[in-house]
């Protein structure tokens, strides 16, 4: 990959999480997501650093953003947290649009790694949490369908190096091959598609 080949606008996902944040009614934020352990406001709170570790990896601005593992605690949202998820996808889209953060090293969670795996990496969690998103307060969800098949293509080649059906977030849900590709990359991801809210 060279300087001048941006290979993927994260735009188009980081709006479409926008508004999904957007619907999220502060009633919901103690819900169930499809993330074990994880309530609606903790998966916000886990979008939100991430977000923030992967516009600074983009950046290689190197810290504590990009030093700290996602499992190191709990992750929860602040008062202002609507204004400060948008900002800072944003921020993320933006900084991934600079040909210089597909290349060279830089680190995020704590793991040194290519520019452009990193920017396969963000598009991934963008995705399949937009999934967790949607799924946890009952809203449509369509990825962006470059987003999407980035990430496709970055957990089937996860689940591809493993012998025991291990994809990069756990086993792998097995999904039909003929089943849509958002619903296979959720499954390659470790969880159901057919995951539904619990009825209140």
């Amino acid at each position: 990959m060279t300087a001048d080949s941006t290979t993927l606008d994260l735009g188009p996902q980081t709006r479409i999480l926008a508004r999904l944040a957007e619907g999220v009614s502060d009633a919901r934020l103690a819900d169930p997501t499809p993330c074990p352990d994880l309530a609606v406001r903790n998966l916000l709170g886990h979008l939100t650093g991430l977000a923030a570790a992967f516009r600074d990896a983009a950046r290689k601005d190197l810290g504590t953003t990009t030093n700290t593992s996602p499992e190191a605690s709990v992750p929860d949202i602040g008062p202002a947290w609507r204004a400060e998820f948008v900002e800072v996808l944003g921020e993320l889209a933006q900084a991934w649009r600079d040909p210089d953060a597909w290349v060279g090293m830089t680190r995020a969670g704590g793991i040194d790694l290519p520019g452009e795996v990193a920017g396969a990496v963000a598009a991934d969690e963008l995705v399949i949490h937009g999934w967790d998103l949607a799924r946890a307060t009952g809203q449509d969800y369509a990825p962006d369908p470059a987003a999407l098949q980035t990430a496709y293509g970055l957990l089937s080649a996860a689940a591809g190096e493993s012998d025991r059906d291990e994809g990069m977030f756990g086993p792998v849900v097995a999904v039909p091959a003929d089943a849509p590709l958002l619903e296979r990359a959720v499954g390659l991801s470790g969880r159901d598609p057919r995951w539904t809210r619990p009825a209140r």
